[in-house]
């Protein structure tokens, strides 16, 4: 199997509270600290990235396995969240918490409901992106079907 490679082009010419840019495929956008961290909140940051990251590559999981499991569902969407700790000045990515809400074409079909459900926790452990960051960022589901 080959590897695929994906690339990036970062530029930060500035100091901690300057704004750079980021180009990668069809993402290009503008980077700097959050506010919450006493940024300057221009563009997106590591921390969204990162939870973005996360949350499509577990959607697009769920919704793959769901389409080869034949579960017939009307929507499938999510909110997520990312818990960020500081401590003694020291940041730590400590959870991430997906919220999935599948909505199914006929919510009183008890096999696509376990299923589902089934398939909303397996795709957490097979998404790569949750594998890659497995022992560090904890992640959560709380799944919701309709």
């Amino acid at each position: 199997m080959a590897d695929h490679q994906f690339h990036l082009k970062a530029h930060f010419p500035g100091l901690r509270n300057s704004v750079g840019t980021i180009e990668s495929g069809q993402l290009h956008t503008k980077v700097s600290i959050p506010p919450e961290m006493n940024g300057p909140g221009v563009g997106t940051n590591p921390d969204e990235m990162l939870l973005g990251a996360a949350a499509t590559c577990y959607i697009i999981t769920l919704a793959a396995m769901m389409e080869r499991s034949k579960v017939k569902k009307k929507d499938l969407s999510m909110d997520s969240t990312a818990i960020v700790n500081e401590t003694n000045g020291v940041l730590t990515y400590k959870k991430i918490i997906h919220k999935p809400t599948i909505v199914l074409t006929n919510r009183d079909n008890e096999r696509d409901r376990d299923l589902a459900l089934r398939l909303a926790k397996k795709a957490e452990a097979s998404c790569m992106i949750s594998r890659a960051i497995q022992g560090n960022v904890d992640i959560e589901l709380e799944v919701t079907i309709k």
